[in-house]
């Protein structure tokens, strides 16, 4: 029988395809994460994988320079991103942009902006 995230994978995998996204985030087992990695690198499909917790890993794939951005950018924490890549990831995973937008005003009122920090500066 298939697991739950081995069909969700093949649905994200059919959007990728079809150009539907060009990053994907998916949340899992490090077990579950082993064989996705295992079935990206047989699809030669670019990806990388996040240890969330001992037993949570973050993996995305998708188009080259998408990923290569996160392996630069996400080397923390989700929840500990900035509010500008905290944006640039959400656009990225094709979240809606009023939305994502909203979202980093409301964040940024808060007093986690990179630009905030440079005007105090100044």
């Amino acid at each position: 029988m298939k697991s739950q995230v081995m069909g969700d994978l093949v649905h994200r995998l059919y959007e990728y395809r079809k150009g539907v996204r060009q990053l994907f985030m998916m949340t899992m087992t490090a077990q579950e994460a082993a064989a996705v990695v295992t079935r990206l690198r047989t699809e030669t499909i670019e990806h990388h994988a996040q240890p969330v917790s001992p037993r949570k890993v973050n993996v995305f794939f998708g188009r080259g320079a998408c990923v290569e951005l996160v392996r630069h950018m996400v080397t923390k924490p989700l929840c500990r991103l900035t509010p500008e890549e905290d944006f640039i990831l959400g656009t990225l995973l094709g979240y809606d942009r009023e939305q994502q937008c909203q979202r980093f005003l409301s964040m940024t009122k808060g007093g986690r902006g990179m630009a905030e920090g440079r005007a105090a500066r100044a």
